[in-house]
């Protein structure tokens, strides 16, 4: 007998009205080397929304469920699974064969959740934290020598790498897009904060280091790339996290300090890294050096909702968004 779930489901690529909630959707079935989990929280990432919208380089078939991460207990596990799991564990997950805004969702790379952890923490580890692991540590190489800016660090990437990069004793610059959000990243660690919807906050940067910054994480690079290369020190790097458009910049600037710019894109992580950021995480969390911003929980029946909150340039983002399943 074919069991059944509740979940969002996607039947064509286009706008979040696409996004339809049933209660008899079918329940997956697992692969060998796969857990299945009971969803409890699921994150909602701007990557959900490229994909929906048909513009991810790499599409999932139609229909498709949404959702790249997400919390739950684990209720089967495949012979072939690999990690130190078992029936009954809280539990987090990331890129998921199956989308995560379903009641259960088959999936692989699986990582324990601290009991102290509240399960929406889960939820939020797999896209924004694991994206700017990889961009802090596999593609810059942080160190505590580093003078780090954050370029519109008020959401979920940006507060997310506010706390690895204090993990490792960094010096932390941010900038915000209100008082609110200035205010965020001051209280969950940034060393300095600046607004840049001001016209003089590039100016007060440069006059304060003038040195320039080893690394600058861009969360924006069709707004802010070119600002980025007056702003970067000399051999320093730009890791590109996000972007919305074509960016222009003037590759002089980018010659004439040997910076480098590199992009990171979740989808590209190996199967050698995914463990390794699993653990790294998880060891953090139970340390409390990470502790996830949640601005809020929708429910599954919003999601079309939130798709549409989390692209929004007038809404402020001052962590991240899950839904309750």
């Amino acid at each position: 007998m074919i069991q059944k779930m509740k979940a969002a489901v996607v039947y064509a690529f286009g706008p979040s009205k696409n996004i339809k909630i049933l209660n008899d959707y079918v329940k997956p079935t697992i692969l060998d080397h796969e857990c299945l989990i009971n969803v409890k929280f699921a994150g909602v990432n701007p990557v959900d929304t490229y994909i929906r919208e048909g513009k991810y380089p790499v599409l999932p078939e139609l229909p498709y469920i949404p959702g790249r991460e997400g919390s739950g207990i684990v209720v089967q596990i495949g012979p072939a699974f690999k990690g130190q799991i078992s029936i009954g564990d809280r539990v987090w997950f990331s890129s998921p064969r199956t989308g995560s805004c379903a009641e259960f969702c088959a999936a692989k790379h699986v990582f324990p959740l601290p009991k102290e952890a509240p399960l929406e923490y889960g939820a939020v580890l797999g896209i924004a934290y694991s994206s700017a692991f990889r961009a802090l540590f596999m593609k810059a190489n942080i160190t505590e020598s580093d003078t780090l800016l954050i370029h519109g660090a008020s959401g979920g990437v940006g507060t997310a790498a506010i706390q690895l990069a204090k993990s490792v004793g960094a010096k932390v610059i941010g900038t915000a897009g209100s008082v609110e959000g200035m205010e965020l990243i001051k209280k969950h660690g940034c060393d300095e904060v600046y607004n840049h919807r001001t016209p003089e906050y590039i100016n007060q940067l440069k006059e304060t280091y003038p040195q320039g910054f080893s690394i600058i994480l861009e969360v924006l690079a069709n707004v802010n790339l070119d600002k980025d290369l007056d702003l970067v020190g000399k051999k320093g790097k730009i890791v590109i996290i996000g972007n919305r458009g074509m960016a222009q910049i003037d590759a002089r600037k980018l010659m004439a300090k040997e910076s480098m710019i590199t992009g990171v894109g979740l989808a590209h992580t190996t199967p050698q890294e995914f463990p390794v950021i699993g653990s790294t995480l998880s060891t953090l969390l139970n340390q409390k050096k990470i502790f996830p911003i949640i601005q809020k929980i929708g429910k599954l029946e919003d999601l079309s909702q939130l798709h549409d909150e989390i692209m929004d340039p007038n809404v402020t983002r001052t962590g991240k968004i899950t839904v309750s399943i």
